[in-house]
């Protein structure tokens, strides 16, 4: 295996969603390392980002919890609709590597969810035939164990304790399954953005920590423990950050006696700096998104929503070039309304989601559109295309939502 092989990011190829909220059935094929969700307010954008963070949160805190966290099957089933949730996902573990396709179908009874089915499935060699390793339902079922799980090998029964528990969660968490515990790593390694600018001017423990929160409470942890492990990797965060916030100097972080950790942010030409919660929204907004996307050991799925909040319009499209060379060792899913987010996206990065007349969301690809091509050869740019309505399903003047 190359080195290139080795640093490889799992790659989501494949995203099918149905009976999920304004997802009555939703395909996207062909995903790209950096993905661009586009559309109407109310368009389902929101929807298809919260479905990796739901199957996240699945693996991480359980199916229950996450769940009743989103109102249970009143409120997370389509309207109008019946039969369970299905979320299916074609992934690739490194080049070369066999697609392999994870079925998810979740459903709901008098005693709350459980997993009616949950499968894995590969091909074995360019001509063999599609095989499920490991099949449940309701947790009872087999998975074939082993490196490289063939259709012939040994079927072993493992009956869960519980029908809401998922079998790759628990499965992957055995060292004879190594092709389960690399997607059971893989989702549970997922870094959904909820960022939240009040919640990274917190004054949490000291202490530091590896990875940044969904919403950002940690960020002083995260830079105490980039400083500590990665004092490179921070200077390059410091010296991107000082490009795009005018005057600033440096980020500190100081523990005080009662165990808190201060972060401070020092401006030009001040000897004194400030504290957290009276520094600027962009500036911590900035901090915080370059300190994801620039982790010397990034999560191989990183999602951000509306990142053009509190930011600067010429800000955004440098942070879109910054997300296109995280892509290259994070897979990134980003939703906006920002034409200036847009002018550094390409045109097969773009997914355009608007809702159909029966009030379901529906996706098109922006490079399928028909003109953008030619568009795009002449020069013009996705937000200009965005702005001008060219873009006419995802237009909320066009298209109601």
């Amino acid at each position: 295996m190359s080195d290139s092989e080795r640093r490889y990011t799992p790659r989501i190829e494949y995203l099918r969603v149905r009976n999920y909220r304004a997802l009555q059935d939703v395909e996207l094929k062909e995903i790209t390392p950096l993905t661009v969700l586009l559309g109407p307010n109310g368009s389902g954008k929101s929807t298809v980002f919260d479905v990796f963070s739901f199957m996240s949160e699945c693996f991480q805190s359980g199916l229950r919890a996450a769940w009743d966290r989103r109102g249970r099957a009143r409120e997370i089933k389509s309207r109008q609709q019946a039969g369970a949730v299905v979320i299916q996902i074609k992934y690739r573990e490194r080049p070369r590597t066999p697609l392999i396709t994870y079925h998810l179908s979740i459903d709901e009874n008098g005693r709350g969810p459980y997993v009616a089915e949950e499968w894995l499935r590969w091909k074995r060699g360019k001509y063999g035939k599609p095989f499920r390793f490991l099949e449940y339902r309701n947790g009872q079922g087999s998975a074939i164990s082993g490196e490289m799980p063939d259709s012939e090998d040994k079927r072993i029964e493992t009956p869960l304790t519980s029908p809401d528990l998922l079998a790759v969660n628990t499965l992957g968490q055995l060292a004879q399954h190594p092709r389960i515990a690399a997607l059971r790593d893989f989702i549970s390694g997922w870094h959904v953005s909820y960022l939240s600018i009040d919640e990274t001017r917190r004054q949490p423990e000291a202490g530091p920590q590896e990875r940044l929160s969904r919403t950002g409470d940690n960020l002083a942890n995260v830079l105490q423990y980039l400083k500590e492990q990665h004092p490179e990797h921070l200077d390059n965060i410091f010296s991107v950050l000082r490009q795009r916030v005018p005057r600033l100097e440096r980020v500190e972080t100081e523990a005080m006696q009662d165990g808190r950790l201060l972060l401070q942010i020092k401006d030009a030409p001040f000897d004194r700096p400030v504290l957290s919660k009276y520094a600027s929204d962009g500036t911590l907004k900035m901090l915080a998104y370059l300190v994801v996307l620039m982790d010397p050991d990034p999560p191989k799925f990183i999602g951000i929503e509306e990142p053009e909040n509190y930011l600067h319009p010429r800000l955004l499209n440098e942070l879109a070039e910054e997300c296109r060379a995280a892509s290259e060792r994070s897979q990134l899913l980003v939703t906006t309304h920002s034409p200036f987010f847009l002018n550094g996206v390409r045109p097969p990065e773009i997914r355009v989601i608007y809702r159909d007349e029966r009030g379901y969301s529906r996706v098109e690809r922006a490079s399928d559109i028909k003109g953008i091509k030619e568009f795009v050869e002449a020069g013009a740019t996705m937000g200009y295309l965005w702005l001008e309505g060219h873009l006419g399903m995802g237009d909320p003047l066009v298209n109601a939502g």
